[in-house]
């Protein structure tokens, strides 16, 4: 677990596996400050990077994704080295959390928790990823910026999801939780608000 990132105690009596989106690193700062907040919680929160992140910190290339199947891959055997599902919560950010839900029922975990779902690529609502949303079992919470690009709250509402997911929207927030000067929020509002979700989520 040396390529990892811990946080929290480890006798935490809940652990959070999170994994990054598309862009970013486990160590962004938006990871940093959701792990940070949650083990600040008591969770013991772990952090890891898909194969192509970790390529990417080593060479400074920056490629694409890997494909879905090693992805998905990548993720089961993060959960087996961690002792199996029933032990986690898993999830991520985007596309971390769109990966996690691909297998959270296969691998039984307790919890899925997604940061800023991406519903359907930019400005392609016409393609969505929601199919296997529509049966997931497993207890999921969404964190979704009100406006977020990826999957807005007025899209959201015309989707047809399992009954084992809860959203918690954010205001005016944007696929990174960020809302306009102009409403009345901000980041640190937004971002505490999600953290304090996840933690009751995850503590039930």
């Amino acid at each position: 677990m040396d390529d990892w990132l811990c946080d929290g105690p480890d006798a935490a009596a809940h652990t959070v596996v999170l994994a990054h989106g598309a862009g970013a690193q486990m160590d962004s700062p938006f990871m940093e400050r959701m792990a940070l907040g949650l083990s600040g919680r008591g969770l013991r929160v772990v952090r890891f990077e898909f194969p192509y992140m970790q390529r990417r910190r080593e060479s400074g290339m920056r490629k694409p994704p890997d494909t879905a199947p090693k992805l998905v891959n990548a993720w089961r055997e993060v959960i087996d080295r961690l002792g199996g599902g029933s032990r986690l919560h898993i999830g991520g950010k985007s596309m971390g959390g769109r990966i996690a839900s691909m297998i959270a029922d296969e691998v039984g975990a307790r919890g899925l928790v997604c940061l800023g779902y991406p519903f359907h690529p930019p400005g392609r609502p016409d393609r969505l990823r929601v199919a296997h949303l529509k049966d997931l079992q497993t207890s999921t919470l969404i964190v979704q910026g009100e406006r977020d690009a990826l999957g807005s709250r007025e899209e959201i509402d015309g989707y047809e999801l399992t009954s084992s997911i809860r959203i918690a929207y954010l205001g005016d927030g944007d696929h990174s939780f960020k809302p306009r000067k102009s409403s009345g929020r901000t980041y640190d509002q937004n971002m505490d608000q999600a953290i304090a979700a996840v933690a009751e989520f995850v503590v039930g």
